[in-house]
């Protein structure tokens, strides 16, 4: 497996979505986990996927990962969850969008605006885990041995 990352330096993205830091503590401040969930099942549902990992709710309030939330028309359609590894380095956990309107092009468009909003925090590289072509954004990079 080759893992990538993107170099946030290498980057001049905009934060042009709508969306917000969800306030998941105390439980169930900003939504319930289940609004979180199913917009997870539907995500892994519609990408057809043999095998899944659930998200538990324990990642969902770790104060080292920030729960991203897009909107579309006032409605929370997708999330990221963030980890904050250090100053410089996260990693994007997981993302999952709803598919109810494919045409939203969400997957690119929010990683997009995540390098935006990391990279305007001070922080030079979003990990990203398996390397993959539709992940090859400027700033790309593929790993190699230590």
């Amino acid at each position: 497996m080759i893992y990538s990352r993107i170099n946030l330096e290498k980057t001049n993205y905009k934060d042009n979505l709508d969306w917000k830091k969800l306030n998941l503590w105390p439980p169930h401040s900003d939504l319930n986990f289940n609004t979180l969930n199913s917009i997870y099942t539907k995500y892994c549902r519609y990408k057809n996927f043999k095998s899944v990992m659930p998200i538990f709710d324990s990642e969902y309030i770790d104060m080292s990962n920030d729960v991203i939330g897009y909107y579309y028309n006032r409605k929370l359609v997708a999330f990221s969850i963030i980890r904050k590894h250090d100053k410089e380095n996260i990693e994007a956990i997981q993302f999952a969008w709803d598919y109810e309107n494919p045409k939203l092009n969400l997957g690119i468009k929010t990683l997009k605006n995540e390098c935006a909003v990391y990279k305007s925090k001070g922080y030079k590289y979003l990990y990203l885990g398996e390397a993959a072509e539709y992940k090859k954004i400027n700033g790309y990079e593929e790993l190699g041995p230590i």
